[in-house]
C-alpha cells in the first residue's frame, strides 16, 4: 500500500475585473476500487457559496459561485489517499471470450462505455491496428496489446495539442500529452467491442521505493479502464498497470465529463491559468 498527500492549486489571474462567476472543481480524489480517502477539502477564494453533489459518472463535484468583484481566483484542493498495491499477474489474469462481449444484455448494461465520440472517434488506421492485436488473443490479453501498441505510434510531445483536441487529430501528428494518447486508446478499445473509459487523476513521478517523504512536483494525468468481467487499468503513456503511484478522481467517457476545472466568468478580459501539483510519499 502507497500513502500519499496531494495539494493541487490552481490560480486564475484575469486582466480586468470579474463581476461573477460560476464553477465545478472535480479535485476530490475518488472513494473506489480500493483507494481509501483519509482526508479531503477544497478551498476556494473567494467564494461567495458552494455546494457539492455526486455527478452521473461517481465523480464527487464542488460547485462554487463567486459574486463579487474579483481579478483573482484560487483553488486548493487537499487530500490524504491510501493507494493499493500494483496489479500483480495474477490479478491481471481473465478468461472472458469474445463471445461474452458480444451478448446484448451485457452491451445494452455498458453502452456509455462502447459509444464512440467526436473526442474519441478513431480513424480506420488505428482500427485496422487494434483488429491486428486481437488475432488469436483473448479481450483482456488484447486490450495490453493494443494499449502497447498505441503508444508506440504516438510520441509524449506537450503543448501540440488542447485540452479539445480530438484523438482523430492527435493520431494524425502522431503527438500529444496523456490525455490524447487516453483518448485514442480508448477509441480503439471501443472499436473492437471492449468497453473502456476514460481516468483522470495524479500521478506521482518519484521512485515507487522512495521512503524520503520528499515533497515532489506531481503530475496532472490521464489513463485508461477496461472491462473484461471487471474494470482493469492500465497507464498507456507510461506503459505500465496502474497500482500505487495513481491517484484516481473521476472516471468517465472522455475528459469532457471528467475536467478539474469547469466555469463561466463575466467581465474579466482575458485570463492566465497557473496549476501546480504537489505530491508528497508518507508513511501509512
Amino acid at each position: 500500500m502507497s500513502r500519499y498527500r496531494v495539494v493541487h492549486t490552481s490560480r486564475f489571474d484575469y486582466s480586468a475585473e470579474v463581476r461573477a462567476s460560476y464553477n465545478e472543481a472535480r479535485m476530490t480524489p475518488a472513494q473506489s476500487r480500493g483507494q481509501n480517502v483519509l482526508e479531503c477539502d477544497i478551498v476556494v477564494s473567494p467564494c461567495t457559496s458552494r455546494y457539492e453533489y455526486t455527478d452521473y459518472w461517481g465523480t464527487r463535484v464542488t460547485a462554487f459561485e463567486v459574486l463579487q468583484a474579483h481579478q483573482h481566483l484560487e483553488i486548493v484542493a487537499h487530500a490524504l489517499v491510501d493507494l493499493p498495491a500494483a496489479v500483480t499477474a495474477s490479478q491481471k489474469a481473465q478468461e472472458l471470450t469474445w463471445d461474452h462481449l458480444r451478448d446484448p444484455g451485457l452491451r445494452d448494461r455498458l453502452s456509455a462505455y462502447l459509444t464512440t465520440s467526436p473526442a474519441t472517434a478513431v480513424p480506420e488506421e488505428v482500427v485496422h491496428l487494434a483488429r491486428e492485436c486481437t488475432v488469436g488473443r483473448s479481450p483482456h490479453e488484447a486490450a495490453e496489446i493494443i494499449c502497447r501498441a498505441l503508444r508506440e505510434e504516438m510520441e509524449y510531445v506537450p503543448g501540440v495539442t488542447t485540452v479539445h483536441t480530438p484523438a482523430v487529430d492527435a493520431w494524425a501528428e502522431r503527438k500529444g500529452v496523456c490525455q490524447d494518447i487516453a483518448h485514442v486508446t480508448v477509441g480503439a478499445l471501443r472499436a473492437v467491442g471492449i468497453p473502456a473509459l476514460y481516468v483522470s487523476g495524479y500521478y506521482y513521478p518519484g521512485s515507487p521505493d522512495d521512503t524520503s517523504q520528499a515533497t515532489v512536483v506531481g503530475q496532472s494525468h490521464a489513463w485508461v479502464e477496461w472491462w473484461t468481467d471487471r474494470w482493469h487499468p492500465f497507464d498507456p503513456t507510461n506503459r505500465t498497470w496502474v497500482g500505487g503511484e495513481h491517484v484516481v478522481t473521476a472516471r468517465g467517457r472522455e475528459y469532457s465529463d471528467v475536467p478539474p476545472l469547469k466555469g463561466v466568468f463575466a467581465g474579466g478580459g482575458s485570463s492566465d491559468l497557473t496549476v501546480t501539483v504537489e505530491m508528497t510519499r508518507e508513511v501509512p
